[in-house]
Protein backbone atom coordinates (compact mmCIF):
# COMPACT_ATOMS: atom_id res chain seq x y z
CA UNK A 1 0.00 0.00 0.00
CA UNK A 2 2.84 2.43 0.88
CA UNK A 3 4.59 1.73 -2.43
CA UNK A 4 1.37 2.13 -4.36
CA UNK A 5 0.70 5.47 -2.66
CA UNK A 6 4.27 6.62 -3.33
CA UNK A 7 4.05 5.70 -7.00
CA UNK A 8 0.72 7.50 -7.37
CA UNK A 9 2.26 10.59 -5.74
CA UNK A 10 5.29 10.43 -8.05
CA UNK A 11 3.02 10.64 -11.11
CA UNK A 12 1.88 14.18 -10.19
CA UNK A 13 4.67 15.61 -8.02
CA UNK A 14 7.07 18.24 -9.31
CA UNK A 15 10.64 17.24 -10.30
CA UNK A 16 12.19 18.97 -7.30
CA UNK A 17 9.86 17.22 -4.89
CA UNK A 18 10.50 13.88 -6.57
CA UNK A 19 14.26 14.40 -6.30
CA UNK A 20 14.03 15.15 -2.57
CA UNK A 21 11.81 12.14 -2.08
CA UNK A 22 14.21 9.90 -4.01
CA UNK A 23 17.16 11.03 -1.89
CA UNK A 24 15.21 10.55 1.34
CA UNK A 25 13.99 7.12 0.26
CA UNK A 26 17.52 5.96 -0.61
CA UNK A 27 18.96 7.23 2.68
CA UNK A 28 16.18 5.53 4.61
CA UNK A 29 16.88 2.28 2.73
CA UNK A 30 20.53 2.45 3.76
CA UNK A 31 20.24 3.71 7.32
CA UNK A 32 16.85 2.77 8.74
CA UNK A 33 15.97 -0.50 10.41
CA UNK A 34 13.27 -1.51 7.95
CA UNK A 35 11.30 -4.70 8.13
CA UNK A 36 11.90 -6.99 5.14
CA UNK A 37 8.57 -6.12 3.47
CA UNK A 38 9.27 -2.39 3.82
CA UNK A 39 12.82 -2.86 2.53
CA UNK A 40 11.59 -4.74 -0.53
CA UNK A 41 8.99 -2.02 -1.11
CA UNK A 42 11.67 0.69 -0.95
CA UNK A 43 13.80 -1.30 -3.41
CA UNK A 44 10.87 -1.51 -5.84
CA UNK A 45 10.23 2.23 -5.53
CA UNK A 46 13.89 3.12 -6.20
CA UNK A 47 13.92 0.80 -9.19
CA UNK A 48 10.85 2.59 -10.52
CA UNK A 49 12.64 5.96 -10.12
CA UNK A 50 15.38 4.81 -12.49
CA UNK A 51 12.97 5.61 -15.32
CA UNK A 52 12.00 9.03 -13.99
CA UNK A 53 12.14 11.54 -16.87
CA UNK A 54 13.95 14.13 -14.76
CA UNK A 55 17.75 13.73 -14.40
CA UNK A 56 17.47 15.53 -11.04
CA UNK A 57 15.60 12.56 -9.59
CA UNK A 58 18.10 9.99 -10.82
CA UNK A 59 21.00 12.18 -9.69
CA UNK A 60 19.49 12.46 -6.21
CA UNK A 61 19.23 8.68 -6.09
CA UNK A 62 22.85 8.26 -7.20
CA UNK A 63 24.12 10.81 -4.67
CA UNK A 64 22.50 8.95 -1.79
CA UNK A 65 23.66 5.46 -2.87
CA UNK A 66 27.08 6.02 -4.47
CA UNK A 67 29.31 5.53 -1.44
CA UNK A 68 27.47 2.69 0.27
CA UNK A 69 28.45 -0.97 0.18
CA UNK A 70 24.79 -1.78 0.98
CA UNK A 71 23.41 -0.13 -2.15
CA UNK A 72 21.56 -2.54 -4.48
CA UNK A 73 24.02 -3.60 -7.15
CA UNK A 74 21.43 -3.68 -9.93
CA UNK A 75 20.52 -0.06 -9.24
CA UNK A 76 24.16 1.03 -9.27
CA UNK A 77 24.80 -0.73 -12.58
CA UNK A 78 21.77 0.98 -14.10
CA UNK A 79 22.82 4.39 -12.78
CA UNK A 80 26.31 3.76 -14.19
CA UNK A 81 24.76 3.64 -17.65
CA UNK A 82 22.89 6.93 -17.23
CA UNK A 83 24.05 10.29 -18.59
CA UNK A 84 27.60 11.27 -17.54
CA UNK A 85 26.68 13.61 -14.67
CA UNK A 86 24.76 10.78 -13.01
CA UNK A 87 26.92 7.85 -14.11
CA UNK A 88 30.10 9.47 -12.78
CA UNK A 89 28.96 9.01 -9.16
CA UNK A 90 28.62 5.20 -9.10
CA UNK A 91 31.45 4.62 -11.57
CA UNK A 92 33.94 6.65 -9.56
CA UNK A 93 32.71 5.83 -6.06
CA UNK A 94 30.48 2.79 -5.72
CA UNK A 95 32.10 -0.14 -3.85
CA UNK A 96 29.43 -2.59 -5.05
CA UNK A 97 30.54 -2.45 -8.69
CA UNK A 98 32.77 -5.45 -9.35
CA UNK A 99 35.60 -5.68 -11.84
CA UNK A 100 33.28 -7.70 -14.05
CA UNK A 101 30.69 -4.90 -13.89
CA UNK A 102 33.30 -2.31 -14.85
CA UNK A 103 34.63 -4.38 -17.75
CA UNK A 104 31.08 -4.87 -19.05
CA UNK A 105 30.39 -1.15 -18.71
CA UNK A 106 33.57 -0.36 -20.62
CA UNK A 107 32.53 -2.67 -23.43
CA UNK A 108 28.94 -1.41 -23.65
CA UNK A 109 29.64 2.25 -22.95
CA UNK A 110 31.11 5.09 -24.95
CA UNK A 111 34.34 7.04 -24.55
CA UNK A 112 33.01 9.08 -21.65
CA UNK A 113 32.06 5.93 -19.75
CA UNK A 114 35.49 4.42 -20.33
CA UNK A 115 37.23 7.64 -19.28
CA UNK A 116 35.25 7.64 -16.03
CA UNK A 117 36.21 4.02 -15.39
CA UNK A 118 39.85 4.85 -16.15
CA UNK A 119 39.75 7.57 -13.48
CA UNK A 120 38.25 5.32 -10.78
CA UNK A 121 40.47 5.23 -7.66
CA UNK A 122 42.25 1.94 -7.01
CA UNK A 123 41.45 0.54 -10.45
CA UNK A 124 42.47 -3.12 -10.71
CA UNK A 125 44.85 -4.66 -13.21
CA UNK A 126 42.08 -6.58 -14.91
CA UNK A 127 39.98 -3.51 -15.63
CA UNK A 128 43.05 -1.52 -16.67
CA UNK A 129 43.91 -4.32 -19.11
CA UNK A 130 40.42 -4.21 -20.61
CA UNK A 131 40.62 -0.45 -21.07
CA UNK A 132 44.04 -0.78 -22.71
CA UNK A 133 42.57 -3.28 -25.17
CA UNK A 134 39.47 -1.32 -26.24
CA UNK A 135 40.03 2.29 -25.15
CA UNK A 136 40.94 5.15 -27.45
CA UNK A 137 44.07 7.20 -26.81
CA UNK A 138 42.23 9.89 -24.83
CA UNK A 139 40.82 7.29 -22.44
CA UNK A 140 44.21 5.63 -22.06
CA UNK A 141 45.69 9.03 -21.14
CA UNK A 142 43.18 9.20 -18.26
CA UNK A 143 44.18 5.68 -17.19
CA UNK A 144 47.90 6.53 -17.19
CA UNK A 145 47.24 9.73 -15.24
CA UNK A 146 45.40 7.72 -12.56
CA UNK A 147 48.26 7.18 -10.12
CA UNK A 148 46.22 4.78 -7.98
CA UNK A 149 45.48 2.42 -10.89
CA UNK A 150 47.30 -0.90 -10.91
CA UNK A 151 48.65 -1.47 -14.43
CA UNK A 152 50.50 -4.66 -15.37
CA UNK A 153 53.67 -4.55 -17.46
CA UNK A 154 51.92 -6.50 -20.23
CA UNK A 155 49.20 -3.86 -20.23
CA UNK A 156 51.81 -1.13 -20.63
CA UNK A 157 53.18 -3.01 -23.62
CA UNK A 158 49.73 -3.30 -25.15
CA UNK A 159 49.12 0.42 -24.65
CA UNK A 160 52.40 1.18 -26.39
CA UNK A 161 51.53 -1.12 -29.29
CA UNK A 162 48.10 0.46 -29.79
CA UNK A 163 48.78 4.10 -28.98
CA UNK A 164 52.55 4.63 -29.09
CA UNK A 165 52.08 7.13 -31.87
CA UNK A 166 50.00 9.43 -29.63
CA UNK A 167 52.17 12.13 -28.03
CA UNK A 168 50.25 12.23 -24.74
CA UNK A 169 50.26 8.46 -24.27
CA UNK A 170 53.92 8.18 -25.21
CA UNK A 171 54.95 10.93 -22.79
CA UNK A 172 53.05 9.40 -19.88
CA UNK A 173 54.50 5.96 -20.59
CA UNK A 174 58.06 7.24 -20.77
CA UNK A 175 57.60 8.99 -17.41
CA UNK A 176 56.79 5.70 -15.68
CA UNK A 177 59.65 4.14 -13.67
CA UNK A 178 58.07 0.69 -14.11
CA UNK A 179 58.04 0.83 -17.91
CA UNK A 180 59.76 -2.32 -19.27
CA UNK A 181 62.85 -1.68 -21.38
CA UNK A 182 61.31 -3.48 -24.37
CA UNK A 183 58.34 -1.09 -24.27
CA UNK A 184 60.66 1.90 -23.96
CA UNK A 185 62.50 0.73 -27.07
CA UNK A 186 59.21 0.29 -28.90
CA UNK A 187 58.30 3.90 -28.15
CA UNK A 188 61.68 5.03 -29.47
CA UNK A 189 60.75 3.40 -32.75
CA UNK A 190 57.43 5.26 -32.83
CA UNK A 191 59.33 8.53 -32.46
CA UNK A 192 61.73 7.58 -35.25
CA UNK A 193 58.85 6.58 -37.52
CA UNK A 194 57.03 9.84 -36.82
CA UNK A 195 60.14 11.84 -37.63
CA UNK A 196 60.90 9.96 -40.83
CA UNK A 197 57.28 10.28 -41.92
CA UNK A 198 57.13 14.06 -41.47
CA UNK A 199 56.68 15.76 -44.84
CA UNK A 200 58.39 18.91 -43.54
CA UNK A 201 61.44 17.07 -42.26
CA UNK A 202 61.75 14.99 -45.42
CA UNK A 203 61.55 18.12 -47.56
CA UNK A 204 64.11 19.99 -45.45
CA UNK A 205 66.66 17.22 -45.05
CA UNK A 206 65.94 14.74 -47.80
CA UNK A 207 64.43 11.29 -47.67
CA UNK A 208 67.67 9.29 -47.73
CA UNK A 209 69.40 11.43 -45.13
CA UNK A 210 66.44 11.45 -42.76
CA UNK A 211 66.22 7.67 -42.99
CA UNK A 212 69.89 7.38 -42.05
CA UNK A 213 69.59 9.93 -39.25
CA UNK A 214 66.51 8.33 -37.74
CA UNK A 215 68.07 4.88 -38.00
CA UNK A 216 71.21 6.02 -36.18
CA UNK A 217 69.22 8.04 -33.62
CA UNK A 218 66.95 5.08 -32.93
CA UNK A 219 69.94 2.81 -32.47
CA UNK A 220 71.64 5.30 -30.14
CA UNK A 221 68.45 5.73 -28.08
CA UNK A 222 68.08 1.97 -27.71
CA UNK A 223 71.73 1.65 -26.68
CA UNK A 224 71.11 4.30 -24.03
CA UNK A 225 68.13 2.32 -22.74
CA UNK A 226 70.36 -0.73 -22.34
CA UNK A 227 72.32 1.13 -19.69
CA UNK A 228 69.41 0.96 -17.24
CA UNK A 229 68.06 -2.51 -18.04
CA UNK A 230 67.98 -4.99 -15.17
CA UNK A 231 69.25 -8.53 -15.54
CA UNK A 232 65.69 -9.88 -15.43
CA UNK A 233 64.63 -7.64 -18.32
CA UNK A 234 67.54 -8.45 -20.61
CA UNK A 235 66.17 -11.68 -22.14
CA UNK A 236 62.80 -10.04 -22.82
CA UNK A 237 64.41 -7.03 -24.47
CA UNK A 238 66.73 -9.23 -26.53
CA UNK A 239 63.80 -11.29 -27.76
CA UNK A 240 61.86 -8.12 -28.61
CA UNK A 241 64.78 -6.74 -30.63
CA UNK A 242 65.31 -10.09 -32.34
CA UNK A 243 61.64 -10.27 -33.34
CA UNK A 244 61.85 -6.70 -34.67
CA UNK A 245 64.92 -7.58 -36.74
CA UNK A 246 67.10 -5.09 -34.85
CA UNK A 247 69.89 -7.41 -33.67
CA UNK A 248 72.02 -6.38 -36.63
CA UNK A 249 75.83 -6.54 -36.65
CA UNK A 250 75.95 -2.73 -36.48
CA UNK A 251 73.68 -2.66 -33.43
CA UNK A 252 75.60 -5.42 -31.66
CA UNK A 253 78.92 -3.71 -32.38
CA UNK A 254 77.58 -0.38 -31.12
CA UNK A 255 76.44 -2.05 -27.91
CA UNK A 256 79.77 -3.81 -27.48
CA UNK A 257 81.85 -0.68 -28.11
CA UNK A 258 80.05 1.35 -25.44
CA UNK A 259 80.25 -1.35 -22.81
CA UNK A 260 76.82 -2.99 -22.93
CA UNK A 261 78.56 -6.32 -22.45
CA UNK A 262 75.78 -7.94 -20.41
CA UNK A 263 73.35 -7.23 -23.21
CA UNK A 264 75.83 -8.51 -25.79
CA UNK A 265 76.22 -11.78 -23.86
CA UNK A 266 72.45 -12.12 -23.51
CA UNK A 267 71.98 -11.52 -27.23
CA UNK A 268 74.51 -14.22 -28.10
CA UNK A 269 72.81 -16.59 -25.66
CA UNK A 270 69.46 -16.09 -27.40
CA UNK A 271 70.88 -16.33 -30.90
CA UNK A 272 73.10 -19.35 -30.23
CA UNK A 273 70.70 -21.34 -27.99
CA UNK A 274 73.65 -22.13 -25.71
CA UNK A 275 73.47 -21.82 -21.93
CA UNK A 276 74.24 -18.31 -20.73
CA UNK A 277 76.98 -19.59 -18.44
CA UNK A 278 78.70 -21.23 -21.42
CA UNK A 279 78.44 -18.09 -23.56
CA UNK A 280 79.85 -15.86 -20.83
CA UNK A 281 82.69 -18.30 -20.22
CA UNK A 282 83.67 -18.23 -23.89
CA UNK A 283 83.52 -14.44 -24.04
CA UNK A 284 85.56 -14.05 -20.85
CA UNK A 285 88.25 -16.71 -21.16
CA UNK A 286 88.20 -18.64 -24.45
CA UNK A 287 90.89 -18.33 -27.11
CA UNK A 288 90.51 -16.31 -30.30
CA UNK A 289 89.21 -19.15 -32.48
CA UNK A 290 86.64 -20.33 -29.91
CA UNK A 291 85.26 -16.81 -29.58
CA UNK A 292 85.10 -16.45 -33.36
CA UNK A 293 83.35 -19.82 -33.67
CA UNK A 294 80.70 -18.66 -31.19
CA UNK A 295 80.15 -15.45 -33.15
CA UNK A 296 79.89 -17.26 -36.45
CA UNK A 297 77.42 -19.75 -34.97
CA UNK A 298 74.92 -16.89 -34.58
CA UNK A 299 75.25 -15.87 -38.22
CA UNK A 300 78.15 -13.42 -38.34
CA UNK A 301 80.34 -13.88 -41.38
CA UNK A 302 84.07 -14.65 -41.04
CA UNK A 303 85.23 -11.15 -42.04
CA UNK A 304 82.89 -9.42 -39.59
CA UNK A 305 83.45 -11.91 -36.77
CA UNK A 306 87.13 -10.98 -36.62
CA UNK A 307 86.19 -7.35 -35.86
CA UNK A 308 83.97 -8.50 -32.99
CA UNK A 309 86.71 -10.74 -31.60
CA UNK A 310 89.10 -7.78 -31.50
CA UNK A 311 86.50 -5.73 -29.63
CA UNK A 312 85.92 -8.54 -27.12
CA UNK A 313 89.67 -8.91 -26.51
CA UNK A 314 89.94 -5.17 -25.90
CA UNK A 315 87.29 -5.42 -23.19
CA UNK A 316 89.13 -8.34 -21.64
CA UNK A 317 92.29 -6.27 -21.46
CA UNK A 318 90.38 -3.36 -19.96
CA UNK A 319 88.91 -5.58 -17.25
CA UNK A 320 92.24 -7.24 -16.46
CA UNK A 321 94.02 -3.88 -16.24
CA UNK A 322 91.22 -2.50 -14.03
CA UNK A 323 90.59 0.47 -16.32
CA UNK A 324 87.80 1.90 -14.21
CA UNK A 325 87.23 4.89 -16.48
CA UNK A 326 86.96 2.78 -19.65
CA UNK A 327 83.44 3.02 -21.07
CA UNK A 328 84.07 3.05 -24.83
CA UNK A 329 86.57 0.96 -26.75
CA UNK A 330 85.79 2.46 -30.17
CA UNK A 331 88.99 4.58 -30.23
CA UNK A 332 91.10 1.54 -29.28
CA UNK A 333 89.42 -0.60 -31.93
CA UNK A 334 90.13 2.02 -34.59
CA UNK A 335 93.76 2.12 -33.45
CA UNK A 336 94.01 -1.66 -33.91
CA UNK A 337 92.32 -1.66 -37.29
CA UNK A 338 95.59 -2.47 -39.05
CA UNK A 339 95.67 -5.83 -37.25
CA UNK A 340 92.48 -6.80 -39.05
CA UNK A 341 94.16 -6.75 -42.43
CA UNK A 342 92.28 -5.92 -45.62
CA UNK A 343 88.61 -5.37 -44.85
CA UNK A 344 85.66 -6.58 -46.88
CA UNK A 345 82.89 -4.16 -47.79
CA UNK A 346 80.75 -5.34 -44.88
CA UNK A 347 83.62 -5.08 -42.38
CA UNK A 348 84.52 -1.67 -43.79
CA UNK A 349 80.98 -0.37 -43.17
CA UNK A 350 81.13 -1.74 -39.66
CA UNK A 351 84.44 0.03 -38.97
CA UNK A 352 83.03 3.26 -40.41
CA UNK A 353 80.34 3.08 -37.75
CA UNK A 354 82.98 2.39 -35.10
CA UNK A 355 84.96 5.42 -36.35
CA UNK A 356 81.89 7.63 -35.79
CA UNK A 357 81.62 6.25 -32.26
CA UNK A 358 85.32 6.98 -31.71
CA UNK A 359 84.90 10.59 -32.88
CA UNK A 360 81.86 11.01 -30.64
CA UNK A 361 83.89 9.68 -27.72
CA UNK A 362 86.74 12.11 -28.44
CA UNK A 363 84.29 15.01 -28.49
CA UNK A 364 82.77 13.86 -25.20
CA UNK A 365 86.18 13.68 -23.54
CA UNK A 366 87.04 17.13 -24.86
CA UNK A 367 83.82 18.55 -23.42
CA UNK A 368 84.47 16.86 -20.08
CA UNK A 369 88.02 18.25 -20.03
CA UNK A 370 86.84 21.78 -20.84
CA UNK A 371 84.11 21.58 -18.22
CA UNK A 372 86.66 20.46 -15.65
CA UNK A 373 88.88 23.44 -16.40
CA UNK A 374 85.95 25.83 -16.01
CA UNK A 375 84.92 24.32 -12.69
CA UNK A 376 88.48 24.40 -11.37
CA UNK A 377 88.97 28.07 -12.29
Amino acid sequence: MIVAAFLRWVETAKAGDRARAANALARAYLRSAMAPPERNAAHVAMTYLLDDPSPRVRLALAEALADSSDAPRALMVSLSEDQPEIASLPILRSPVLSDSDLVDLAGRGNGVTRALIAARPGLSRGVAGALAEIGDAEEVVVLLENQSASIARLTLKRIAERHGGHDGVRSLLLDRPDLPAAVRQLLVQFVADALSGSAFVRAAIGARRIERITREAGRAATIAILGSVTADELPVLVEHLRAEGRLTPAFLMHALCVGRTDFFASALTTLSSLEERRVRSILATARYHAVRALLESVGLSRDISSVFVEAILLWRNAVQSASADMDNIAPLLIARQHSLGALSAAAGELMDMVAKLAMAEERRRARDYATGLVLAA
